[in-house]
């Protein structure tokens, strides 16, 4: 009875181990001590003394209600052990925690990922649809609410009303005007100036209109295109303007521009025209006319400040009293 009583009293001895993790493999118990085995020992052994004890502490062979629970307790215990021991794989994390105590979310992933048994190409293509659902979604929600806010800016909202009058009356078709309510006149006129607003305005950036392109799915799709349009664009540069010295065209004087301000595609494109008009009359496509221009910039900025009352006032505060702090006493 001393092995029955030790199995039970167990957790009690081995519960100082910090290296053993409740929830993973045998608990805080070593599966090893349960089945009165080594790390050395093999298969074979592992699976005799398991199903002695097995047999020796199966509920039905035990009587009375307080054995017949013991007994399974200890029953399911040896039962986990064994089933740990018995797989190789299985074997080989459970040793690598043993060795490796400190690296928890190491332990937790390896004994979740053969537990779960997903495969884990099928979690990459989950992972990538939700990615483009809601990268597509959030796209829209955001060029809505440019739509919204365009059609409340009375310079466009004003453009769009003449534009329509030019057109016609806003009346639904086959409905005379004499015969729409004034809810349904405005609903009317309100659809007809979004419809305009987003025919006849480019929004660029983050905010424009999204394209099946843009999200995730397609753009792995089109990786191999994206791929050829790169080295083919780039061997067309360096033979036009590197070995031809042919002289810069519209694309390619936006594309330097773009590169010496170190912008992104969609930042460059959310600049107003008449700006990159400026920009190309400047021809800031040099480096060191982008470098006397950027000076200009800064120094324009900083006089900017230096008139304002409000930047005044912050530098007299901290010629005066320094930058705030606190200390323990405040």
């Amino acid at each position: 009875m001393w092995l029955y009583y030790f199995l039970l009293l167990s957790p009690f001895f081995i519960g100082s181990q910090a290296h053993l993790l409740e929830g993973l493999y045998c608990g805080k118990e070593n599966c090893y001590d349960l089945l009165g085995v080594t790390r050395d020992t093999t298969k074979q052994v592992i699976g005799r003394n398991y199903r002695q004890l097995a047999k020796k502490f199966h509920p039905d062979l035990h009587k009375g209600k307080k054995a017949k629970q013991d007994a399974e307790e200890v029953f399911k215990r040896i039962a986990r052990a064994y089933e740990i021991l018995r797989d190789d794989d299985s074997r080989t994390d459970y040793n690598y925690m043993l060795d490796n105590p400190d690296e928890y979310y190491s332990h937790f992933y390896r004994y979740y990922r053969r537990r779960t048994k997903v495969d884990v190409r099928l979690v990459v293509l989950a992972t990538i649809s939700i990615i483009s659902i809601v990268q597509y979604f959030s796209r829209k929600q955001r060029y809505e609410e440019a739509i919204k806010y365009f059609m409340t800016v009375p310079k466009y909202r004003n453009k769009a009303l003449e534009i329509i009058n030019q057109n016609g009356s806003v009346t639904k078709k086959g409905t005379s005007k004499s015969k729409l309510s004034k809810g349904e006149m405005k609903e009317e006129s309100e659809k007809h100036i979004r419809k305009v607003i987003e025919e006849n305005l480019d929004i660029q950036g983050a905010y424009a209109k999204p394209q099946i392109t843009d999200i995730l799915w397609i753009q792995i799709l089109l990786i191999p295109y994206t791929m050829f349009k790169y080295v083919k664009w780039n061997v067309s540069w360096i033979y036009k303007y590197s070995l031809l010295k042919r002289p810069y065209d519209l694309e390619a004087k936006l594309y330097l521009i773009r590169k010496n301000m170190n912008l992104g595609v969609h930042q460059f494109k959310a600049i107003e025209s008449e700006q990159i008009d400026e920009h190309l009359e400047k021809e800031l496509w040099i480096k060191s006319n982008y470098k006397t221009w950027k000076n200009a910039q800064e120094e324009e900025m900083k006089r900017q400040m230096a008139d304002n009352p409000r930047y005044k006032a912050y530098r007299r505060y901290m010629k005066n009293h320094g930058p705030g702090r606190i200390t323990f006493d405040d």
